[in-house]
């Protein structure tokens, strides 16, 4: 079950491009700063899906060979899988330990002048057009602009070359649009007030443009995804820590399988034969059901009805005798 969640995660994030396309962002540096997921071709959540689909294959394999473990008793198999399942596990804490105390290490700390000096170099830029789709899509998904704000594009090589259109102040995509709710939106932008939207005095362009700067609503988005992750990756963890300990307690059971299969191959029990019922008898559950020997007379039973005495006639009122020798107790009454 977890082999199948893994692939399935792994193929699900593969289809997801908006969200692989934003991790573009999360590795982003100048070039006086470089990192190692800095030099990654692709977004960071590509090599992640890719990782999680691998995964997903080796822990199918695994529980395919725990199965044929189960049923060899051999302790060779149950070895071979009980180290896959343990390097897996390590593993998968060593990723999460990595990304949980030295995230400045793989550049995950996304520090703001690393991604404005990264903004200004790479946006528009020719040969960047990745990291210029994944600006694009940030500022469409979270309503901002730039970094921390707009200037940050006033000294971007896309500004001093003249990489865009030369009416343009800022990326159509820092504009209120008309279409954001369209899965394709940041790639044709269709701003509500164009104009407005590219004026350079702040009380003209502050109803049409986005004012709050990417960087904080990047961070946002960046805990989410790894608090996912990580949860994802505790459970996991804890499944395989209880496969186990339970390939452990299948190798404590070996032992006395194989000492019982041992004693049966060297004494096998002897053979009872079951006698064979005739044909002609049937066989009954209830003991009580055999026909008995002879005929048992049974007498007749004939009621007869008694007629109670009438107790119940009135008697004749009869004066009380104060004569104690009136009344004569005998003793056979007393006992």
């Amino acid at each position: 079950m977890c082999g199948i969640t893994l692939l399935s995660t792994g193929f699900y994030l593969f289809t997801d491009s908006p969200r692989i396309l934003l991790s573009r962002l999360l590795i982003s540096a100048s070039d006086q700063q470089r990192t190692p997921l800095s030099e990654l071709e692709q977004p960071l959540f590509y090599y992640v899906a890719f990782a999680l689909t691998t995964a997903g294959l080796v822990a199918i394999i695994a529980s395919l060979l725990g199965c044929w473990a189960t049923c060899m008793n051999t302790y060779c198999v149950l070895t071979m899988y009980f180290l896959i399942i343990l390097s897996l596990l390590i593993a998968e804490f060593g990723v999460c330990l990595m990304i949980t105390a030295w995230p400045q290490c793989l550049g995950l700390n996304l520090n703001e002048t690393a991604m404005v000096k990264a903004l200004q170099a790479n946006y528009g830029v020719p040969g960047h057009e990745q990291f210029t789709a994944a600006m694009d899509l940030a500022q469409t998904i979270f309503e901002c602009c730039a970094i921390n704000t707009s200037i940050n594009y006033d000294t971007s090589l896309w500004k001093l070359q003249s990489l865009g259109k030369k009416e343009l102040t800022v990326p159509l995509t820092c504009c209120k649009l008309v279409n954001r709710f369209e899965f394709t939106a940041y790639l044709d932008p269709v701003p509500v007030n164009g104009t407005l939207c590219q004026a350079l005095q702040t009380q003209d362009y502050e109803k049409s443009r986005h004012l709050d700067g990417c960087l904080h609503k990047i961070e946002l988005w960046y805990r989410e995804q790894y608090f996912l992750f990580l949860c994802a990756g505790l459970i996991v963890a804890v499944v395989e820590f209880c496969v186990l300990l339970s390939i452990i307690l299948s190798c404590t059971k070996l032992p006395r399988k194989n000492h019982v299969a041992q004693i049966l191959r060297t004494h096998p029990l002897p053979h009872i034969p079951i006698p064979a019922v005739p044909a002609n008898r049937r066989v009954r559950d209830n003991i009580y059901e055999h026909e008995l020997p002879s005929p048992i007379s049974v007498p007749t039973i004939r009621e007869a009805y008694i007629q109670p005495k009438e107790y119940s006639k009135q008697r004749p009122d009869m004066a009380f005798n104060n004569n104690s020798h009136y009344y004569q107790i005998s003793k056979s009454y007393l006992v």
